[in-house]
């Protein structure tokens, strides 16, 4: 069912209007060394290989495919031999499919310039992972970029419509009812293959099971017993690993309890290391939630002892409780904004000399430097708090803690605001 043109692709229209580099890179008038370059960004199944074999194809040129999985430096060099000679000679254009170009080291990548620099190959290559930080500068320079997005339903169903219908497909051997499409459309997930992969599964399924006499008919339950479940984009190494910790994390600085389960059980399934979760919970809580619920913390650390000590699946539950804890509990960083100021404060060299009367008295000689002179017990005042400079004096009127009025902080603050006034002689007010 691969599409033979860019006409037949599904899809990724957003590259293939009139004018467009493809298009243009795909019609005979673009010229073996007047093509441009391209790189093709995108999760799999979204038509990578398809546009790059379309594009060859209807341009007449020679089409060479190299999966850097198992190629190296020698395959592409042998390519780009061949592709001079075929330009040189019989006056014909090469266009180079390199699937998979993350997986190139650098070396193998410079091999790359020479041919793509004076125009003997047309590449396109392919990668599912972030082009800037998997293939290099100089190569980059010399391609377009181009980003393919997931299939919308719409454009899945349609696919799967002509599936059903196409000699290439069941032509028409089966019947599919519509709950059975937006089943296939759900656990597809935006994948082409996965789709086509699951209808040709359920087609199987429903032929075996079907009466002799009578037109196999896929239905959503077929669907539910040939397919296990969706396919989940998740890289542990790539994008979506930090996109989804990022939208988890931005989630549960966000109060949404929801959206952070949510993206919590895509960590999950994609086998993400629950260990890893758990860190990130307890950052968090100190972080953004910090003293405003002091009570985010622990729980954090209790779910991260719980899932060391039990694994998954049941760690799933503590992870779970914490994230809804942490989500919905209000939120501060006045704590980390107080200790990443003092921590600027220190590296700029703004921290002065300990005061004399909070210095250690206890070893030999220490008293005659005056070394606790003047300190004063706070046990022995009965606010429990006294009168008393405890900053440097470079710094003895900077603040750096200041809470919020969410949640438990707002008590704090005002206990502080209290304490501030005596210890910094300012009233004589009890905290």
């Amino acid at each position: 069912m691969r599409p033979r043109s860019l006409d037949e692709v599904v899809g990724q229209q957003h590259l293939l209007k009139p004018g467009s580099p493809l298009r243009t890179l795909a019609s005979d008038s673009a010229g073996g060394g007047g093509a441009v370059s391209v790189i093709l960004w995108g999760p799999p199944g979204t038509g990578k290989t398809t546009l790059a074999q379309a594009i060859a194809h209807s341009s007449g040129r020679r089409f060479v495919e190299l999966s850097a999985v198992t190629a190296g430096i020698k395959d592409v060099r042998t390519v780009m031999e061949r592709a001079l000679n075929d330009r040189d000679l019989y006056d014909i254009a090469t266009v180079l499919f390199l699937d998979e170009i993350h997986r190139f080291t650098k070396a193998q990548q410079d091999a790359l310039l020479p041919g793509v620099e004076n125009g003997w190959v047309t590449l396109v290559a392919a990668t599912t992972e972030n082009p800037s930080f998997s293939v290099i500068s100089p190569l980059l320079s010399r391609s377009l970029l181009l980003t393919l997005e997931p299939l919308a339903d719409p454009d899945l169903r349609s696919l799967l419509e002509r599936a059903v219908a196409d000699p290439r497909g069941w032509a028409g051997a089966v019947e599919v009812t519509d709950e059975a499409l937006e089943a296939l459309v759900q656990v597809a997930s935006g994948d082409a293959r996965r789709a086509l992969t699951g209808l040709e599964a359920a087609g199987a399924s429903a032929i075996a099971s079907a009466e002799s006499d009578a037109t196999p008919v896929v239905t959503a339950e077929t669907v539910a017993v040939s397919i296990d479940r969706a396919l989940l984009r998740y890289d542990k190494n790539g994008d979506q690993h930090y996109d989804v910790i990022s939208a988890f994390i931005k989630s549960l600085r966000g109060s949404d309890p929801d959206a952070a389960i949510h993206y919590l059980a895509r960590m999950i399934e994609a086998g993400e290391d629950p260990r890893f979760i758990a860190r990130r919970l307890m950052v968090h809580a100190a972080e953004d939630v910090g003293l405003a619920d002091p009570q985010a913390l622990p729980i954090a650390v209790a779910a991260a002892e719980a899932t060391q000590l039990i694994g998954l699946p049941e760690a799933r539950i503590p992870l779970a409780e914490a994230t809804i804890y942490i989500a919905t509990a209000p939120k501060s960083n006045a704590v980390i904004t107080a200790i990443d100021a003092a921590i600027a404060d220190v590296k700029a060299g703004r921290f002065g000399l300990v005061p004399k009367h909070l210095r250690d008295a206890h070893y030999p000689g220490a008293k005659r430097m005056g070394h606790g002179k003047g300190y004063r017990y706070p046990h022995s005042d009965p606010r429990g708090v006294s009168q008393q400079q405890y900053l440097p004096d470079e710094l003895r009127d900077r603040v750096y803690y200041e809470p919020t009025q969410h949640g438990n902080e707002r008590g704090v603050g005002e206990r502080l605001e209290k304490i501030r006034r005596i210890t910094r002689g300012s009233s004589d007010s009890s905290p």
